[in-house]
């Protein structure tokens, strides 16, 4: 057992909000420290105030003597560290009530906003009273030190209390997560062990209430007849010795009987026993009986796998065999052209081959493309220009108005509205760009870029 669960909620014996008596020490440390700081920098701030330096004194003792409270109230103590920043006191109650800050579980806009405030406050007061000190003729730098020194000083007392308090915070719950599954899973353990014992104490009986029954069964009726024999052979011995002689052969008979059915109930017994202890390392060996039976099933497997291999060839055959391909794009331009549509096919760039997908997509585009000018625009000429580039083919088909407004609807050609739905998923799904929409000219004008790749 560990000392998790209740044995560790007990382990809280602090005094007041402390869980534990060590870390009411700390505090209380931490808090005396911070007071003779803050009394030891109302001296100074008392003369410059024009204040008694006794109040100063006290002032500090009672600033600094806050940060006792940094577990119960952290805001409270940052919110005191911020409001004595421009007396230049408090520095190492602001350090560590930062880093108690980040490191409770608090929302990190209350913490991102005070430690906003607590730097800003640190980088004005920096900047002025080294502005103060520069007119006086303290330090003679130039005056990039003056933001420099006021960024570097609220950054230096701001930003590794709030890191490390972050860091600590986040490490605590992470233990006391684990911790907490830990006490949930030895109370599994705990109790499947309760539930093991009682099937055990239960298996236990039952095996004694069979053991009871057996023994009965074997050796309570040949030692009920031995008795009876024995009587008898008490009660004849004398008269009738013949009798008794006969008697005697049937109680040793039943004994014999006796002990070889009880001889062979033990035997089960032991023999039971030992397929047990038999078994225990068996069952131990099954982990690696089924990693040998592995590589079998897998191997068994692999005529499947490779009718799945042979499938997709052939499938990747077929659809290669049947296309279509760019090289039969200006005989599908001819039909179109046949057909009546004015067409124009300009290619720029070398010709290349590209995957079956990748021709098979684009002119599938040019295909659906100069299909919807037969519906929707019958007589426009259109143009389609296809273009091989580095890394990508682009393909653009655009149409001119009809000569005739009502061309469109005299062609009579259903129309599903899915040509373009279509188009942009093929192309999308290679990676693609479609684009499509009516131009200024009254025509219609598809697009659409296809990586190479």
């Amino acid at each position: 057992m560990t000392t998790t669960g209740a044995d560790h909620a007990t382990a809280f014996t602090g005094p007041w909000w402390w869980s534990r008596w060590r870390s009411a020490v700390l505090d209380v440390g931490l808090a005396l420290v911070s007071a003779l700081e803050c009394a030891a920098e109302g001296v100074p701030f008392a003369r410059d105030a024009g204040i008694p330096v006794s109040a100063g004194i006290v002032f500090g003792l009672l600033a600094g003597s806050v940060l006792v409270l940094r577990r119960k109230w952290p805001i409270a103590v940052v919110l005191v560290a911020i409001a004595i920043t421009p007396a230049q006191m408090g520095f190492l109650m602001g350090i560590v009530g930062l880093y108690t800050l980040a490191a409770a579980e608090l929302p990190r806009r209350i913490i991102v906003a005070l430690a906003g405030m607590s730097l800003l406050g640190t980088m004005i007061v920096t900047f002025v009273r080294v502005k103060q000190d520069m007119a006086r003729g303290d330090l003679t730098l130039g005056d990039w030190f003056v933001p420099f020194a006021a960024v570097t000083t609220s950054l230096g007392l701001t930003a590794p209390p709030v890191l490390l308090g972050l860091y600590v915070g986040a490490r605590r719950r992470l233990m006391e997560s684990l911790r907490e599954r830990a006490d949930s899973l030895e109370r599994e353990l705990q109790l499947l062990a309760e539930r093991a014992e009682e099937r055990a104490e239960w298996a236990r009986g039952e095996e004694r209430t069979r053991i009871a029954r057996e023994m009965h069964d074997v050796v309570a009726h040949r030692v009920s007849l031995m008795v009876v024999h024995a009587a008898a052979l008490q009660a004849v011995a004398r008269k009738d010795p013949e009798k008794a002689v006969k008697n005697a052969a049937l109680v040793g008979d039943m004994g014999r009987q006796a002990l070889t059915e009880l001889r062979e109930m033990l035997g089960v017994l032991r023999s039971g026993e030992a397929a047990q202890r038999r078994t225990a390392p068996a069952s131990a060996s099954v982990p690696a009986q089924v990693r040998a039976a592995v590589p079998a099933s897998a191997s068994a497997s692999v005529p499947l796998a490779a009718v799945g291999v042979a499938a997709a060839a052939a499938a990747s055959r077929a659809a290669e065999e049947e296309g279509p391909w760019l090289s039969e794009l200006e005989v599908l331009i001819g039909q179109s052209a046949a057909a009546g549509m004015v067409v124009d096919l300009s290619v720029e760039g070398a010709v290349r081959s590209y995957a079956a997908a990748i021709e098979q997509t684009a002119f599938r585009v040019v295909q659906e493309a100069l299909t919807n000018v037969h519906k929707h625009a019958a007589g426009a000429k259109t143009h389609v220009r296809l273009a091989h580039r580095m890394a990508e083919i682009a393909m653009q088909v655009e149409n001119e108005p009809p000569p005739e407004p009502a061309s469109a609807a005299s062609a009579g050609l259903p129309s599903g509205g899915n040509g373009l739905v279509g188009m942009r998923e093929r192309v999308l799904g290679l990676g693609g760009v479609f684009v499509s929409g009516p131009t200024d000219a009254g025509g219609f004008r598809v697009s659409a870029v296809i990586p190479s790749a």
